[in-house]
């Protein structure tokens, strides 16, 4: 089922993604929605290929690339953090939705080349088919999130298996 369906439903969710900058007044329009719903589909099947072991298309290469290269990215920093080094950086957010589209072109890219594309799975509930990445030690996610996908699943099995078992008699 399409999620994007008009200009303000992306708005909405660059907003609720906290990718457009406090105030944004610039309106998505039905380009860039449509743009949108292209980076989406090829960040989609790049990232599956990739954590398949398959290459992308050179289609949806060249058009991650051209869409990450839309906004500049913010330097990245250092924090020292116990006793290791990790990156950190200000929170990039776009002044219009067509620039919050290159921050999600870019961090796509740095998905594909990272190594945790490995990670990458689809959920397993039956409604539903977003991805995420598996970060449990024992690798063995199956769900988006407990509260969204995981407790709904397991109370419909539970349900169905109570079902198939039939009333129990008390002796």
């Amino acid at each position: 089922m399409e999620t994007l369906r008009e200009p303000d439903d992306l708005a909405g969710w660059l907003r609720e993604a906290l990718l457009l900058a406090p105030g944004t007044t610039e309106p998505a329009t039905a380009a860039v929605l449509m743009s949108a719903r292209r980076l989406r589909e090829s960040v989609d099947r790049a990232v599956l290929a990739v954590a398949d072991g398959r290459l992308p298309t050179s289609g949806d290469v060249t058009l991650l690339n051209r869409s990450a290269a839309a906004a500049p990215r913010s330097a990245l920093q250092l924090v020292i953090n116990g006793d290791r080094l990790e990156p950190v950086g200000p929170t990039p957010l776009a002044a219009d939705p067509a620039l919050a589209l290159a921050l999600i072109a870019q961090d796509a890219v740095d998905l594909l080349l990272s190594a945790e594309i490995r990670r990458v799975r689809v959920c397993g509930a039956d409604n539903c088919a977003l991805r995420f990445l598996d970060r449990s030690p024992a690798r063995n996610r199956r769900w988006c999130s407990m509260s969204r996908c995981g407790n709904r699943t397991k109370v419909r099995l539970h349900q169905v298996r109570a079902r198939q078992s039939g009333p129990t008699k008390e002796t």
